[in-house]
């Protein structure tokens, strides 16, 4: 099960609890145990929700949401707890107890916007995520980038972009209303952006934001709090589930709760969304509380589409492009390869002497002289096609997929046109987030604002 958040806060109103913070304190845990506790992606500890009932007045019965056949929670709790901490929450004798509930989700095949909404968007690489946020209804306001080539990647492909080529330290330190295109404090719809996965120094974590300087979250989490944004869209990758033992993002829940927003985040793999790939991210959406307390119902991640492409329906009549090569002892040693095999599937001497030291590692480095087959997704493209670790060969010849093919899989359409050399193309492909899985998120984002 998991708590039913709208029955929380009509309870808190009732008590006279005017945030989160001070019922924390009454509950005597800290915020981010409280935020963990009411998340939609992981059920609560039995413990604490006694303690939650107790403080509210409210039955066992009457906080938590109805349960799920056992088979669809175990495979649920499979697929979202997936992180230490969180897998100790489960375990055959509660599973039962604790289970998730799949209408969390909404359906956003439909979702239209009723008005133009407005974004800026940080870390904008080569625009996967812009892209995806304007096919879902977003008018770009501005995007922020540093690298030069990828700002001319964006100026070539939307002219009518404001994209701002600086240092997101220097724009957020300097204030970002310097820019005359800054006028609308609390007007802006969404920030959004992908910054790196960066530790932060723990010295009691006492100075909140403070704490984070030194990082490209510290910026980002600057301009939130500039702009003040309705809501804000922060995607990175899955290993910031367990990064630093789980304390960069609790960091980072922390700090954008103190910035005043409802925090919901979820791991979604763009496989689910209609991308030819498996790729997952931890998508962090925040609401605005005064917003949020307008309608007090929680956000909801877009529903996974029935349908999953796999490399044969999206490879069709790929425009020819430029490409990266093997060399001729890789080619050599992958013509050995059959589609969807790796190196378990090379001769004994040859994979000894492909793999080295790693040969005796067993099965955990498949991604070494892999082969993908037509019949199944791309594993997560990288910024490099041709390196060792990850070798995402073709399924038919033995050569890396064209910068086209990349683009394909990562769901960018073939006239988005990508500056700068091929290592630099592939470079901004690889680092992108897939145009549909960007434009899913935005619709579930849609379907929130629409209600204003």
């Amino acid at each position: 099960m998991i708590i039913d958040k709208e029955i929380v806060l009509s309870a808190m109103k009732q008590k006279n609890i005017k945030t989160q913070t001070e019922l924390a304190e009454r509950l005597q845990m800290s915020k981010s145990q409280l935020s963990q506790m009411l998340s939609e992606g992981f059920s609560p500890l039995k413990t604490n929700v006694v303690k939650l009932t107790n403080e509210l007045g409210l039955s066992y019965a009457e906080i938590l949401k109805e349960e799920l056949s056992d088979t669809m929670t175990t495979t649920i709790v499979k697929k979202h707890a997936t992180n230490n901490k969180q897998l100790e929450l489960f375990n055959d004798d509660s599973l039962d107890r604790f289970k998730y509930k799949l209408d969390e989700f909404i359906d956003i095949q439909n979702t239209t916007p009723k008005r133009d909404y407005t974004l800026v968007e940080t870390f904008a690489g080569a625009g996967g995520l812009s892209l995806g946020l304007e096919k879902a209804g977003f008018n770009s306001v501005a995007d922020i980038e540093i690298d030069s080539t990828a700002c001319s990647t964006l100026k070539l492909n939307r002219p009518n972009w404001n994209v701002i080529e600086g240092d997101i330290n220097t724009i957020a330190q300097n204030g970002i209303f310097n820019h005359d295109q800054f006028t609308f404090r609390g007007e802006l719809d969404v920030l959004s952006g992908g910054y790196p996965c960066q530790s932060f120094s723990y010295a009691g974590l006492r100075q909140g934001l403070n704490d984070t300087r030194g990082t490209l979250f510290h910026p980002y989490s600057q301009l939130l709090v500039q702009l003040q944004p309705k809501m804000f869209i922060a995607e990175n990758v899955k290993g910031l589930l367990n990064h630093d033992n789980g304390r960069t993002l609790e960091t980072m829940i922390e700090i954008f709760e103190d910035s005043g927003y409802q925090v919901f985040w979820n791991i979604l793999n763009a496989w689910n969304y209609g991308v030819a790939q498996k790729r997952e991210r931890i998508v962090i959406i925040g609401i605005r509380n005064d917003l949020f307390e307008q309608q007090q119902y929680s956000f909801k991640f877009p529903k996974e589409y029935t349908y999953q492409p796999v490399l044969r329906d999206v490879l069709k009549d790929v425009p020819k492009s430029e490409g990266a090569s093997y060399p001729a002892s890789k080619i050599e040693v992958l013509n050995l390869v059959p589609p969807g095999g790796c190196w378990v599937n090379l001769p004994e001497n040859v994979a000894k002497s492909y793999m080295g030291a790693s040969y005796h590692s067993g099965g955990g480095r498949r991604g070494m002289a892999r082969r993908l087959s037509w019949n199944e997704p791309s594993l997560t493209l990288t910024t490099s096609p041709a390196q060792k670790q990850t070798e995402r060969c073709h399924p038919d010849e033995t050569r890396p997929f064209t910068v086209r093919e990349y683009a394909r899989i990562q769901s960018f359409p073939d006239d988005w046109e990508f500056a700068g050399s091929t290592n630099n193309q592939y470079k901004q492909i690889g680092n992108a987030v897939p145009v549909n899985l960007a434009e899913a998120i935005g619709k579930s984002v849609v379907n929130y604002l629409n209600q204003f």
